[in-house]
């Protein structure tokens, strides 16, 4: 009695339910691997990055040092967006020339924040839909196999217990196994999606010094803004 003994009493729909469980869980730790090891190298850099993007002797040394520090291109990017932003209004003719040099500059950065959280939450999806599937998905395949156990035994004349609780037991592994897959997927989500909300608030406070300095030539401390 075991895995290997479920599997050969086992018919093809329990199989196909079985595999697709395990499908479903090397995808999740795929995404759990790649995704936390992102979040350590993005939370390792992003203070070291900063601290050397504003001890630049220029701008442009600035933004040429934040590159080089930033490995995940977020904090570079958006320093790089906003100065393209102040450089093209400075030399714009066209319907833009009607808007000020500090609304341009706030709708680039608001336009690579909301690129940038669309990228912070790639795979996301993913883990929240097998979280909230794969119990049952586990739960049908109990259903089937206590099932197909039942089919087993009818006409039967003498119902041995032994012979009903190896089935049903059996079958009772499927909601281990949704459960198995479900609950890292929902902790990996819970986790992800708190990192991503600090993430987008130090984003938010590097905007803000962004633009104070682009507009006035001046940074304002974060904790002072707002």
């Amino acid at each position: 009695m075991g895995i290997m003994h479920f599997w050969e009493q086992s018919d093809w729909l329990s199989h196909t339910v079985a595999i697709l469980l395990g499908l479903l869980s090397l995808f999740s730790w795929v995404v759990i691997f790649e995704r936390f090891s992102r979040q350590l190298r993005m939370n390792k850099d992003a203070d070291a990055a900063l601290d050397t993007f504003w001890a630049a002797a220029d701008l442009r040394r600035a933004v040429a040092a934040l590159r080089e520090k930033d490995r995940s291109g977020l904090f570079a990017g958006m320093a790089e967006v906003a100065l393209s932003a102040a450089d093209l209004h400075a030399r714009t003719d066209g319907i833009g020339a009607g808007v000020s040099r500090s609304e341009a500059i706030t709708r680039a950065l608001r336009n690579h924040i909301t690129r940038s959280q669309a990228r912070l939450e790639s795979g996301l999806t993913y883990l929240a839909s097998i979280g909230s599937t794969a119990p049952f998905i586990g739960l049908f395949g109990t259903v089937w196999g206590i099932y197909h156990a039942l089919v087993g035994l009818s006409g039967a004349t003498q119902v041995v217990l032994g012979k009903v609780a190896g089935p049903v037991g059996e079958a009772l592994i499927m909601t281990a196994a949704g459960l198995f897959v479900a609950i890292p997927a929902v902790l990996a989500y819970n986790a992800l999606t708190r990192a991503n909300r600090l993430t987008l608030a130090f984003m938010d406070g590097f905007a803000h010094d962004l633009h104070s300095f682009l507009t006035t030539g001046a940074r304002v401390p974060t904790s002072e803004a707002g």
